[in-house]
């Protein structure tokens, strides 16, 4: 989990994300067309985001397909909002309660 948060701490490899899972299937030439940084910076954010598990590639010939793995994403989506949204969900409901006992004794 640690590699994925570190992953996604660089605004760049963020970027390079939203452009890989807007285009599916695109290669390194594509991400560093679009990018002002050098290739041999680009290559180094893609492989941090493959050793964190975010990007997985298709090996094509010579081509290297890029694709999105949403899948550790969504485990830290899941961890953090099933082990908090009970917590507040249970908070958040007794104050809605107390609040409208309040209203119903005040009007």
């Amino acid at each position: 989990m640690d590699a994925v948060f570190a992953a996604l701490a660089h605004a760049d490899r963020r970027r390079i994300l939203d452009f890989v899972k807007n285009r599916p299937g695109c290669c390194v030439n594509d991400v560093c067309a679009v990018f002002a940084t050098s290739r041999v910076a680009v290559m180094k954010h893609l492989n941090v985001l493959r050793e964190a598990g975010l990007l997985t590639s298709e090996k094509h010939g010579r081509r290297r397909a890029l694709y999105v793995n949403a899948v550790p994403i969504q485990m830290i989506y899941d961890r953090w909002t099933t082990e908090f949204s009970a917590l507040w969900a249970g908070q958040m409901t007794r104050i809605k309660y107390r609040v409208e006992s309040k209203g119903r004794k005040d009007g």
